[in-house]
């Protein structure tokens, strides 16, 4: 992906300095400044307030299933989908100067964290702690400078705080991956061919069998729906929205027939945008093919 004209050169993330979300931002776009923010909402609103270009939010990962709230931030954001980036969570122990994976008696994290890497802190005797978050708990054990202390984080949050790489991926599962899209204040729509994902929200009108119905446009078109989850608006059983990612562009002649079709049996309809795939997509089906799996 490539960066795109900028005001104030700058992208906004959720969370603190050295978190995986700020690790992202270096990954897609390495001369942008970043700006760390307290919440989703705070990083959306940065851009809306022009103290940044853009906004990498966390959509899903691919152990623990989507991020929570985000569907529900996406559409009410009034930003766009511009590029999606994957990244790989590797996990470290990161201790203070000197110290050595033997003087190690707890790692603290966030318990998702923690949680990922039980085999290795159990082979080694420590005991786990948790913290808010993992660049904020690396933080916290370099201000201790207590060797028996070590974070859980990103080899870029112990760059940031000064702490040793004491131990490299350490994390049970090697395939933990996070899915990030990236947000403007305007659409960046990718040209018609090559791989283009377009995602939108929809709520289906109250017909019977309206969901099977609008779903029907895109299986008789071949158009290829990557995915499709359900979530309820506003605390409410029965007022249900859908967000889904399909292949294609919107001047596609087969996904404007789909998404026309759709229309048809929909009470809304909001597109978030339509952006490149991520090569990641192909690595991952070539890998699937190689080993044998449709």
């Amino acid at each position: 992906m490539g960066q795109p004209a900028a005001k104030t050169n700058r992208i906004s993330f959720q969370g603190t300095l050295g978190a995986y979300s700020h690790q992202a931002c270096v990954e897609v776009f390495p001369g942008m400044e970043v700006l760390p923010c307290a919440t989703f909402e705070d990083a959306v609103a940065s851009v809306w307030e022009g103290r940044t270009d853009l906004a990498m939010l966390p959509v899903e990962n691919s152990t623990y299933g989507r991020v929570a709230d985000i569907h529900h931030l996406l559409p009410e954001s009034g930003l766009h989908i511009i590029g999606e980036h994957f990244l790989r969570v590797h996990i470290n122990l990161l201790g203070v100067p000197g110290a050595r994976i033997g003087d190690v008696k707890a790692a603290m994290s966030h318990t998702v964290l923690l949680g990922q890497c039980r085999s290795f802190l159990r082979e080694n005797g420590i005991a786990a702690r948790t913290g808010a978050d993992t660049a904020g708990s690396a933080e916290i054990v370099a201000a201790t400078g207590d060797r028996s202390l070590a974070g859980l984080a990103s080899e870029l949050a112990g760059e940031i705080y000064g702490l040793d790489l004491l131990a490299r991926h350490i994390e049970d599962q090697k395939n933990n991956t996070t899915r990030f899209l990236v947000m403007a204040p305007e659409p960046d729509n990718a040209p018609q061919g090559g791989d283009v994902l377009t995602t939108f929200v929809f709520r289906v009108r109250n017909l019977p069998a309206a969901l099977y119905k609008a779903m029907g446009g895109f299986a008789t078109n071949g158009v290829n729906m990557i995915k499709l989850e359900s979530y309820m608006v506003d605390g409410q059983f029965t007022a249900t929205q859908f967000y889904a990612d399909i292949e294609g562009h919107p001047d596609d002649p087969a996904v404007a027939r789909a998404l026309e079709e759709l229309r048809y049996f929909t009470s809304s309809l909001r597109m978030l945008g339509t952006y490149p795939a991520h090569p990641y997509r192909r690595e991952q089906e070539h890998e699937r093919l190689a080993q044998g799996v449709t």
